[in-house]
């Protein structure tokens, strides 16, 4: 049975099922040229099969396929999310499963590497998820995510500090009742969610996703950033593009481009059996 935090995601998901695809592809990784799913994926590379943990819109499993994987698959709590998958031409051989990281539809020691970008930090009871991944992973195999990072950049950080006084605003009953497990905010933290579950301690990898962009453009990848976001009705979000848009002024460059960033950190460990 799915948690009422649960069934908001898979809501939020179905009514915009590309809406993360499009913010991490809009960005690249400052100082590399690749986009964060890229990065993840050629961590694990170059592992035959991969699996993704909330894997969305297949884009993450989709850069794995051109990366040369070949058994592939995903689990989502998001049918919409997961009907947009499977129209890519890179996924018509892989396994698409509506459900749960807690509970995986798979044969024990069947993947090489399980990754998972900006979703393992939401699931609930973390440690049965590593528990999971350990059972599905062959020995030796691969685990990687991509996990919130404490910091932002450029109008990102701006955004938030407008957004949050209206996010408070909200009447209880719509606000966002997603979770985010605290523990995967830290290298430590990830560590004891990993530890008892038979993973090696992580390799930490801090990065940022420049965002920079047309200021319109701008305000719509940060709206996307936040689940809180989409709680506002019509007059608080005016009130707060209208701010945002006065109070980043002063940030955009000569070409009229404004600069943002999204800090994330990127987790790796292997299975010790």
């Amino acid at each position: 049975m799915t948690s009422a935090a649960e069934n908001y995601l898979r809501e939020y998901h179905d009514r915009k099922p590309d809406a993360m695809s499009v913010l991490i592809e809009s960005g690249r990784v400052t100082g590399d040229g690749r986009t964060s799913y890229e990065v993840l994926a050629d961590r694990v590379a170059p592992a035959r099969r991969v699996l993704d943990l909330g894997c969305g819109d297949g884009a993450l499993l989709a850069v794995c396929a051109r990366r040369g994987a070949e058994k592939l698959a995903g689990v989502d709590l998001s049918s919409g999310q997961l009907a947009l998958a499977r129209q890519r031409p890179e996924l018509a051989g892989a396994e698409l499963h509506h459900g749960r990281a807690q509970e995986l539809p798979f044969a024990d020691d069947s993947y090489d590497a399980v990754v998972s970008h900006m979703a393992f930090m939401l699931m609930e009871d973390a440690e049965a998820v590593a528990a999971e991944v350990a059972r599905v992973l062959a020995p030796h195999g691969a685990f990687a995510v991509v996990v919130g990072g404490p910091e932002s950049t450029g109008a990102t950080p701006v955004f938030l500090e407008l957004a949050r006084p209206l996010f408070r605003e909200v009447p209880e009953e719509r606000r966002a009742t997603y979770t985010a497990e605290r523990r995967t905010s830290n290298r430590e933290g990830i560590d004891e969610v990993l530890a008892p579950a038979g993973f090696a301690p992580v390799s930490w990898e801090p990065y940022e996703i420049d965002l920079t962009a047309a200021p319109d453009e701008v305000w719509t990848l940060c709206c996307e950033s936040y689940y809180s976001t989409d709680t506002l009705d019509d007059v608080q979000l005016a009130r707060l593009r209208s701010a945002f848009l006065a109070e980043t002024e002063q940030l955009r460059t000569a070409d009229g481009r404004l600069p943002a960033g999204l800090c994330v950190n990127l987790a790796k460990t292997e299975l010790l059996k």
